[in-house]
C-alpha cells in the first residue's frame, strides 16, 4: 500500500481553524521550544496568520496528506538578517516519523529556489533535525534563546542550504 500523497497549497483564510488545532499539542511546543507564549491564544494566532498571509516576502503553504490539513511549511524573512530567509514547518504529531515533514520540506524548497536558505532546531529536536539534513541543510552555529514552549533558555543549531 503506497503512503498518501504530501501535497502543498497557498495557506488560506479558510485552513486557519486546523492550523490552529494542530499548533496547540503541548508535545509538540515542547519539541519546538521557540513558539508563541500562549498557543492557546487564537486573536493573536489569527492576528499573526493575517501578518503572514498579507506579507508578499513570506511564503506560507499548508501542508495536505491524502487531502487533509495536517500542517504548515514557510519561508520567511530572517530576524537577524532581513536579506536572509529562514524556513519552518509544523506538522501535526499523529503523522512524525512517516516522512510527512520531509517530503513536505522537500517540495517547498523545490518551489522556492533561493538559496541560501537557514533554519533553526532544538539541539534535542532529533527529528527535525533528521529532516533539514535529508533536504540538504548544515549545520553552521549555534545559539540559545529563551523558548517560551519550554520557560527556559534552549541551545539551537543554526542550519543552511547553499
Amino acid at each position: 500500500m503506497t503512503a498518501p500523497a504530501v501535497e502543498l497549497r497557498e495557506t488560506a483564510p479558510g485552513d486557519l481553524p486546523s492550523l490552529f488545532r494542530i499548533q496547540l499539542d503541548p508535545e509538540a511546543n515542547r519539541m519546538a521550544a521557540f513558539t508563541v507564549a500562549d498557543p492557546s491564544d487564537r486573536a493573536a494566532f489569527d492576528a499573526r496568520w493575517e501578518r503572514f498571509l498579507g506579507d508578499p516576502g513570506i511564503v506560507s503553504r499548508t501542508v495536505l496528506l491524502g487531502g487533509e490539513v495536517v500542517g504548515s511549511a514557510t519561508v520567511y524573512p530572517s530576524h537577524d538578517d532581513p536579506g536572509a530567509r529562514e524556513v519552518t514547518y509544523w506538522i501535526a504529531r499523529e503523522h512524525w516519523g512517516r516522512g510527512v515533514a520531509g517530503r513536505a520540506l522537500a517540495a517547498l524548497l523545490a518551489e522556492h529556489p533561493h538559496r541560501p536558505l537557514y533554519a533553526r532546531a532544538a539541539k534535542d529536536n532529533h527529528g527535525s533535525l533528521r529532516v533539514l539534513e535529508k533536504c540538504g541543510f548544515v549545520r553552521c552555529g549555534e545559539d540559545a534563546g529563551y523558548a517560551a514552549a519550554r520557560g527556559e533558555t534552549v541551545e539551537e543549531y543554526l542550519l543552511m542550504l547553499r
